[in-house]
């Protein structure tokens, strides 16, 4: 291999702000600063939802591949997030305290559990810090003060920002080439009586008269809770400075929650002396802005508030691994809408049953040999000449936008590849692992076998009776035989004689 098959392939990233894939220089050298927005913690996170970590945390793995330091802020709210996305409606937060008549610290509390129990289900690596909405009320009202004068308007139930005091207001959403305010935007956002704008958003939401809420502070404009789209913009400055290198989330929210996150942006850096205009048009806060595509069933993008939704836990329930679902979103790339099935997701087991025995062999094969994961520049100086091309591919894919459908395939070959010696294997299987997360180097066979919540037998009595089953096979008694495999399939066992995947049975989804 020519040594200018050896250089890395430059890392390129999509930027919502320009629509295009643009080369990747972090703002301080070789530090990446990436801010995510996390949920909300009135309810379960549905696996919709989490495909965004899983987003983020492969866009966090390639920018460590690529050698770079990362500080990766999530935040969670628990307070400011309307039943709408605009300005309309209840607190969620408040909502599912009083349907449930719990406290709403303790909703908060639960829900940001379970929340931090799908992320490390995912083999997603935790942030550098989560951030807690709550934690930083104070700091949200000083932002706010100092924007008020020049850039907010105070009405009976709130302090708004006025939309059209920054430039180019939603150029995000809308893109350059369609007009502002955007169509798809304004039929999310509920009329507020006063506003001057469609498009204005609360900064501070006051307390109704006569309503005590569990969640309320004091503040200039009188006791009531920050909005929404002020939170991130706090959170983000006070943790990254700004501007800051990535900022991602959903797809949907680049129509309404991060132009307004942009706009807050602009005022604050115009209100510390840069001015208004041309300025200011420029800032947003972050130079990347990323988004990823939404997951959708047949019935379209899955949503909470449709009912029904699937969460993680679901999947486990139904005897699913976790990760197989985070195969499923890497097999996408992710700024491509996914189908749900339950095909798809069979599909991605199957997938991830035949990577991890195929390790599960190698390792095997290896007989105590230590095999590490070194780092990139060290495998690329002494890689083998057989394994070189599929470093160099899977380097140039994941650097083309996180291309993972690209860079699946060629782990598969690495684990196939036949004349090569099984450490070295190994420790390039292992180096493609840490930027796709499947935990390959630790998950075992035995791990994929999910009990469904249901099942009316243990896994040591399915072997125990495959046991039986080998026994009378071998005496060809045929009749028992079948009667044991029978018998197990009415207990949900799927008996699977001949799998060339050697996997033998599997309980069935529910």
């Amino acid at each position: 291999m020519s040594d200018d098959q050896h250089i890395p392939a430059p890392l390129r990233l999509f930027n919502s702000l320009t629509r295009t894939i643009e080369p990747f220089a972090p703002i301080e050298p070789n530090h990446a600063r990436v801010y995510s927005c996390g949920p909300t913690v009135y309810n379960y996170a549905h696996i919709g939802n989490l495909r965004a970590y899983v987003f983020t945390d492969t866009l966090r793995r390639t920018l460590l591949w690529k050698g770079l330091n990362v500080t990766h802020i999530i935040n969670i709210t628990d307070v400011g997030h309307l039943t709408s996305d605009a300005d309309a409606g209840d607190d969620k937060m408040e909502a599912a305290a009083r349907a449930s008549a719990k406290s709403i610290w303790d909703i908060a509390a639960h829900y940001t559990q379970a929340f931090k129990s799908n992320i490390a289900a995912l083999n997603i690596l935790s942030p550098s810090e989560w951030t807690v909405a709550t934690d930083y009320v104070p700091q949200m009202i000083a932002f706010a003060e100092k924007i008020a004068p020049d850039h907010c308007y105070e009405l009976d139930s709130g302090l708004y920002f006025d939309s059209s005091s920054v430039p180019d207001y939603g150029a995000l959403a809308g893109g350059r080439d369609d007009a502002a305010p955007h169509k798809t935007e304004m039929a999310r956002i509920d009329p507020v009586a006063g506003k001057r704008n469609p498009s204005d958003f609360a900064i501070w939401r006051k307390s109704p008269p006569g309503e005590q809420r569990q969640m309320e502070w004091d503040s200039p404009w009188g006791k009531g809770a920050p909005g929404w789209h002020l939170e991130c913009s706090v959170m983000s400055q006070a943790r990254l400075g700004q501007p800051f290198d990535i900022h991602t989330g959903g797809i949907d929210h680049r129509e309404i929650h991060h132009p307004n996150e942009i706009a807050q942006n602009q005022a604050f850096h115009a209100c510390c002396g840069q001015g208004v205009g041309a300025a200011t048009a420029g800032f947003t806060g972050a130079r990347w802005w990323m988004h990823n595509n939404f997951l959708v069933d047949r019935q379209g993008k899955m949503s909470k508030s449709r009912g029904g939704f699937t969460t993680l836990f679901s999947l486990v329930d139904a005897g699913v691994h976790p990760l197989a679902y985070r195969l499923l979103c890497l097999g996408a790339h992710y700024r491509s809408e996914l189908e749900f099935s339950a095909d798809n997701l069979a599909a991605a087991l199957t997938r991830l049953k035949r990577l991890v025995m195929s390790v599960e062999g190698l390792k095997a094969r290896a007989e105590g040999v230590t095999w590490q994961s070194p780092r990139i520049d060290y495998l690329r100086a002494n890689m083998h000449p057989k394994l070189a091309p599929l470093l160099e591919q899977f380097d140039a894919a994941i650097a083309d936008d996180l291309m993972t459908p690209r860079a699946l395939p060629l782990l598969e070959e690495a684990t196939a590849m036949k004349k090569v010696p099984v450490d070295e294997k190994l420790c390039l299987i292992a180096a493609f692992d840490q930027a796709l997360g499947l935990n390959l180097m630790t998950l075992t066979r035995a791990d994929l076998r999910v009990q469904p919540k249901d099942a009316q037998i243990t896994p040591e009595e399915i072997e125990a009776e495959l046991e039986r089953r080998t026994a009378a096979r071998a005496e060809k008694n045929f009749a028992l035989s079948d009667e044991i495999r029978d018998a197990l399939i009415a207990r949900g066992v799927e008996v699977m004689d001949g799998d060339p995947l050697r996997w033998d049975w599997r309980l069935t989804l529910g």
